[in-house]
């Protein structure tokens, strides 16, 4: 199964009155590079969404946000703090006798003194967050795989008909190759006659023949690309990340049809390697995007 890296998935989860929502969108990329935002408050959680993501996704750049939101009652509290107030009481008590003046603190005086009252939250519960969260997560990452899938097939159903062209283009080629070496022994019979007009030398005209043939033959690269085209249809469905595998491959089909443009000097098999090493760019630059 071929996979774009190339997606975007939105999951929504509500449980105790809280609500996750996750939301991720993945681009190309070499490696698999994680970038989460998510609120300060829950933070604490950030590794084990990138654990999550990590087993779900082995190639991309992948941006992940998070939101929160907490209706829940009682999470938040109320706290006094007894020992400031009394401090505050102790000295409000020598300033009245040093100074002689009346102490009359009252309640609703000593709490607008800093720090005296505090609101707190209350201690979160780790699990039922990262449950909450795990639900949501999972889905927006569902629906991220599956975009990548449907993009991902339709880049193999394109790349296939490429291989189909490849595959023909190989076959010009093979099949004109041995042409080329008898209409070389055919010029070099009628050049010689030109230039000597006398008998020709069959045993060397033979030699200078296989020392062309052996220069421009390309049946080793043509096997080769036949093996390649044939590994990369069979790569194509297999259900692992093939990304880097059909890169190898990509650059090994290259090199091979590099070499029977440098090798030949005939029209037809030139014409045909250069649309050849143009489809080869074509699947290159599809495959930047599958995982």
């Amino acid at each position: 199964m071929v996979k774009s890296m190339t997606g975007f998935g939105r999951g929504e989860n509500v449980s105790n009155d809280r609500k996750m929502t996750v939301e991720i969108k993945s681009v190309n990329h070499r490696y698999c590079d994680i970038n989460i935002r998510m609120p300060k408050k829950i933070s604490f959680l950030e590794n084990d969404i990138r654990n999550f993501v990590k087993k779900k996704i082995s190639r991309g750049k992948v941006d992940i946000f998070v939101s929160y939101e907490d209706n829940s009652e009682g999470n938040e509290c109320i706290k006094i703090n007894e020992d400031l107030i009394e401090q505050y009481l102790k000295y409000f008590d020598v300033i009245s006798k040093k100074f002689q003046l009346e102490n009359d603190i009252k309640v609703s005086n000593i709490t607008r003194y800093p720090e005296v009252i505090t609101i707190e939250e209350q201690e979160i519960n780790e699990e039922l967050l990262w449950d909450i969260l795990e639900n949501a997560l999972n889905t927006a990452i569902e629906k991220l795989i599956s975009t990548r899938i449907t993009e991902g097939e339709l880049l193999k159903s394109d790349i296939i008909k490429k291989l189909d062209n490849i595959n023909k283009l190989v076959k010009n080629i093979k099949t004109r190759a041995p042409y080329v070496i008898e209409e070389y022994k055919e010029k070099l019979e009628n050049r010689i006659n030109d230039l000597l007009n006398s008998t020709i030398d069959e045993a060397r005209l033979a030699v200078e023949v296989a020392i062309y043939a052996d220069k421009c033959c390309v049946d080793e690269e043509i096997v080769r690309l036949e093996s390649h085209v044939e590994h990369m249809r069979r790569t194509l469905n297999k259900e692992i990340p093939i990304g880097r595998k059909l890169d190898f491959l990509l650059q090994e089909m290259n090199r091979e049809s590099n070499t029977i443009l440098s090798k030949s000097s005939d029209i037809e098999i030139s014409t045909n390697g250069l649309e050849l090493k143009t489809e080869i760019e074509k699947i290159r630059e599809q495959i930047q995007n599958i995982e």
